[in-house]
């Protein structure tokens, strides 16, 4: 009896991409693609082999009540979901922390009852641990990436964990979508691949059927992707929270973080070079930065706004995957946190740290956001699986730093148990702690009522509006990234179908986007735009605050500038630039052909940081190149001080010179733009070395760009 050949796995993929264009979807109420069975499908079920009727949304009740907790779908789905590696984290598994102190700035007791907003200038120790999502514990800090943000406060009152993101809105509406989510992002389960970034085929096809995520995916090919420092990016608390005060007045709030030295990313080569030159970049600058007394600080501001604003917003505050513009509620200055140590150990303090969503102290409390309401059912398994104890609190990095008192007691390694005879309540024997209505964690008494249902509510449904927002108020600059990082992506995608679908959506966001993005991917003919559950609006307003150029530092300070010396280099022109640097709160690092550093003019050793092929210019904010002729003509032989020059260039750093470094110019291609390019600054003395250092507080020569052709899709 014959048998067909057996078909290769490039060839079942092939015809796999085949039926993608032929796919039906149906539209929910809030916009969200469901994928029902046909008669030839298989029927989607539980572990339990029981059928699933809706994958997209959680049981709630009413269309923006809570989540209800029989949902037993969506609680296996997250169980199993929690559970799936060990040790690591399922997401943010590469991570780095930092000790460091919450000064309280401006008392809220109008707002709230929590003690930690009570008193001006009282400080509070914090731990902060900034991340990676999509990457595994020992991959790049530079992949195009969302960077997780978590604070832990230990207050008097217990841990309050502001568990967030660089960026505040996220990819889905419903906690539901989470395993979802994260299993597309990750590597291929069949190749195992790509690590650490989005640019393949199950990510955007996840996304391109998936339209409540456009907004965050403009967010995540933006420069906010790829942050120079964590010191140089914001935080965001991503949900609408609830401030309760003494009398149980509610008011909602939304978290952010403001780094004190500005805003600052890189550009894409950059990153791909940083991630070659020292994949630990951000980690290093973490550490360094505190261990040399340059410590980071970030000001928690607030979006204050009550019940009468959120009817009237045009947007659901519900809704996770939309924000609030600061032009619509500015936002208020209430502390500071500064970061002053770094963790005695690694994996005793980053490692086993435990944040979780449900932890606040009394007058912080949740709304009814459906992302928010399943991270918090969600959590408390995650640290299990991870610590391996449910007495994972009892470590020192977890514990609260107040006094504790409470029945729990056993369980795999527990440090600390129920002494006397009470291991209940209530109890006749006047013994253990007892309750307390008057101080206790009370829950705001919100109003509930509605059907029990799986829906998601119409007020969800516009996923394109404030997509268009954010693109529309990036600088022309930011929006040439964001669609080079969509040309990036999309093309490492192999499934034509899926290419076409995302232009689609692209085309209800920005139409010249999206023909410069189909005209890059050499698609033959334009889609036509996904149907929109909700008509996108076109008469929002840009706002500034979404900007990162538009939002800089105007200073060199808390940077670094990386200066390529030569033997018999002027003394005195170093001595200037360092000086000018220093002035600025900014840090000099020397590069030299050798690492025992090089003999000035005057015959001083000036000691080096960096060989010349261990400091490439890519890990530096600005660049200089000081030197004597002679010299310099010897290192311009070498392909590693060419590559530190044109690099630097091509990523639209300023570039400090003497005119014994004119040989490596001359060598490298570029002596002909030194008078007409307005980042190049001759460098001898104290005036022009101050000169440079302030024209350095721009960051980028941003008119480069053009002239470099680092990106294709202008």
């Amino acid at each position: 009896m014959a048998h067909s050949p057996r078909q290769s796995k490039a060839e079942q993929r092939s015809r796999k991409k085949e039926k993608i264009v032929d796919q039906e979807v149906t539209v929910g109420n809030g916009g969200e693609y469901h994928q029902t069975a046909d008669k030839d499908d298989p029927v989607l079920t539980t572990a339990q082999g029981g059928p699933v009727s809706d994958d997209q949304n959680s049981l709630r009740i009413g269309e923006r009540g809570p989540t209800a907790m029989e949902d037993f779908h969506f609680r296996e789905k997250l169980f199993h979901f929690d559970h799936e590696r060990i040790p690591e984290r399922v997401v943010h598994a590469r991570g780095y922390g930092a000790h460091g102190y919450f000064e309280t700035l401006k008392p809220l007791s109008e707002y709230t009852s929590a003690d930690i907003f009570q008193r001006e200038g009282e400080k509070t120790p914090v731990f902060v641990r900034f991340s990676t999502v999509a990457g595994n514990k020992g991959s790049g800090d530079l992949a195009r990436d969302v960077r997780g943000f978590a604070v832990k406060f230990y207050t008097k009152e217990g841990n309050w964990d502001i568990v967030g993101n660089n960026i505040p809105v996220f990819f889905i509406q419903d906690a539901i979508k989470f395993p979802d989510l994260i299993h597309a992002a990750k590597q291929e389960p069949d190749s195992d691949f790509p690590q650490a970034q989005t640019a393949h085929d199950n990510f955007w096809d996840f996304i391109s059927l998936t339209p409540e995520s456009m907004h965050m995916v403009m967010w995540t090919m933006s420069d906010r992707a790829i942050p120079r420092s964590f010191r140089f990016m914001e935080g965001f608390g991503v949900h609408t929270f609830r401030l309760v005060n003494g009398d149980g007045k509610s008011t909602f709030v939304k978290f952010h973080w403001k780094p004190k030295l500005g805003l600052q990313s890189v550009v894409w080569n950059e990153a791909l070079k940083i991630n070659g030159a020292d994949p630990d970049f951000h980690r290093r600058d973490l550490w360094s930065s505190i261990k040399s007394g340059m410590l980071p600080e970030w000001e928690l501001h607030l979006q204050l706004f009550d019940e009468e604003f959120a009817e009237k917003f045009e947007f659901d505050v519900l809704d996770p995957t939309k924000i609030i513009p600061e032009e619509d509620v500015p936002t208020i200055c209430v502390g500071r946190m500064v970061l002053d140590r770094m963790p005695d150990n690694f994996f005793a303090e980053t490692e086993q740290v435990a944040f979780m969503t449900q932890n606040v102290p009394p007058g912080i409390d949740f709304t009814n956001d459906p992302l928010l309401q399943g991270r918090n059912f969600s959590y408390l398994d995650t640290q299990l699986k991870r610590l391996g104890s449910t007495n994972f609190s009892q470590l020192p990095i977890n514990a609260p730093q107040c006094p504790m008192h409470h029945f729990q007691q056993d369980g795999h390694m527990a440090f600390r148990n129920v002494q006397g005879r009470a291991n209940y309540q209530p109890n006749s024997w006047d013994e253990g702690p007892r309750e307390n209505p008057q101080s206790g964690f009370t829950s705001y008494r919100a109003h509930e009522e509605g059907d029990k249902c799986r829906i998601r509510p119409e007020s969800f449904a516009d996923h394109y509006s404030q997509a268009r927002q954010f693109y529309q108020s990036q600088t022309p600059t930011e929006q040439n990234h964001i669609a080079d990082a969509l040309v990036f992506e999309l093309s490492k995608v192999e499934t034509p179908a899926i290419r076409k679908r995302m232009v689609g959506h692209l085309l209800n966001i920005d139409q010249a986007m999206a023909k410069k993005v189909a005209a890059n991917l050499g698609l033959s003919d334009m889609p036509d735009p996904v149907p929109a559950a909700k008509a996108p609006r076109d008469d929002l307003k840009p706002s500034d605050k979404l900007s990162i150029i538009k939002n800089g530092p105007g200073s060199f300070g808390g940077r670094k500038l990386g200066v390529l010396l030569t033997d018999g280099v002027d003394h005195k022109a170093f001595d200037a630039l360092k000086k000018a640097t220093e002035a600025v709160g900014g840090v000099v690092e020397v590069v030299a052909p050798t690492v025992g550093g090089v003999k000035a003019d005057n015959g001083q050793m000036i000691d080096a940081n960096h060989k010349i092929e261990g400091g490439p210019s890519v890990v530096f904010d600005a660049v200089a190149i000081l030197g004597n002729a002679e010299n310099s003509r010897t290192l311009a032989t070498e392909a590693t001080a060419r590559d530190f020059l044109s690099d630097a260039f091509a990523h639209l750093k300023f570039i400090g010179y003497n005119d014994g470094a004119l040989p490596l110019f001359e060598a490298a291609g570029l002596k002909d733009f030194l008078k007409k390019d307005d980042g190049f600054f001759a460098v001898s003395d104290t005036s022009s070395a101050d000169d440079f250092i302030r024209a350095c507080g721009d960051l980028r020569v941003w008119k480069r760009e053009d002239k470099v052709r680092l990106r294709k899709t202008g």
